[in-house]
This record gives C-alpha cells, sequence and structure tokens, in this order.
C-alpha cells in the first residue's frame, strides 16, 4: 500500500465467504448495502467480467444523487474484484476517474471472511478529498451493512 496515495479498510466478517461474494456479484443484492444508509442504491448495473460496466446510481435523504460508472478489471470468484472509474466498459477512457478499488475476499473458515477494501487514488490531493469525504467511517458502515446482508442470504 502507498500510504500517500491509498486508503484500506479489512474487517473478518462474520459471514461464510460465498455469502459474502452472493452479495457482491448480484446488481439486485449490492443494491441492498453498497453505500452508508440512509442513503440507497436504486440502480446497480453490473456486467461482473473484466471489461464489463460497473454503474450505480447513490440517492441521497434530501433528494442528493451521484451517479458512478467504470469497469471491471479483474473477476475471480470468491477471492478478488477490481474496478475503476478511470475507464469505461471495454477499457475505453472515461476522461476523468477517481479511484481504482481492489475488493478482496479469503475464507477464515468457521463461516467467516476475511475482507479487504484498498483504494487507490491518482494523486495524494484526490486521496486527501476520499478520505475528508468519509472514506473510513463510509466505508466501514458500508462493510458492516455487507456482513449483515451477506449473513441475511443463508
Amino acid at each position: 500500500m502507498n500510504s500517500n496515495l491509498d486508503l484500506e479498510i479489512r474487517r473478518v466478517l462474520n459471514a461464510p465467504i460465498d455469502q459474502v461474494w452472493a452479495a457482491w456479484a448480484d446488481p439486485e443484492n449490492l443494491k441492498q448495502w453498497f453505500c452508508p444508509l440512509p442513503w440507497t442504491v436504486p440502480v446497480a448495473e453490473m456486467d461482473l467480467r473484466p471489461g464489463g460496466r460497473f454503474r450505480t446510481v447513490m440517492a441521497g435523504p434530501n433528494g442528493e444523487r451521484s451517479d458512478n460508472t467504470g469497469v471491471f478489471l479483474e473477476v475471480v470468484p470468491n477471492q478478488r474484484i477490481t474496478f475503476t472509474d478511470s475507464l469505461t466498459e471495454d477499457y475505453r477512457p472515461s476522461g476523468g476517474g477517481f479511484m481504482t478499488a481492489r475488493i478482496s475476499f479469503k475464507d477464515l473458515g468457521n463461516g467467516t471472511t476475511e475482507y479487504r477494501a484498498h483504494v487507490l487514488h491518482p494523486n495524494e490531493e484526490t486521496r486527501k478529498q476520499h478520505e475528508e469525504m468519509g472514506f473510513h467511517e463510509g466505508w466501514g458502515k458500508v462493510a458492516d451493512q455487507l456482513e449483515a446482508f451477506a449473513r441475511s442470504l443463508g
């Protein structure tokens, strides 16, 4: 991890890896937990393959709306998902980009999963902006929501 450009959270989730993966790999499931409440995800589109589109729309309680489109770079079932907003589907440049996220999953046995979200930024300014937006609190809350939702799939 490049501490000047990256942010990361790690958690041990009390949910089996196949259920954590299912929460991530299905767009209808992703809608249930992907952004911190009271925000919601009314739209989730996923072509879960390298080069496939990844789009979410996040809606805030006061009418806020954040439309995020990117591409999957890596998809290894029950192990890793890597996506970025620097590219669009089929690796077309997006003309911008805020981050690349590497999400990893490790089966720890006994129905637990190590969950790691490692987020890479293009420069220190962007990393600082993401941190000030509440990265640790927000992504931490989302990890809690992911754990609760994944457990409900069992």
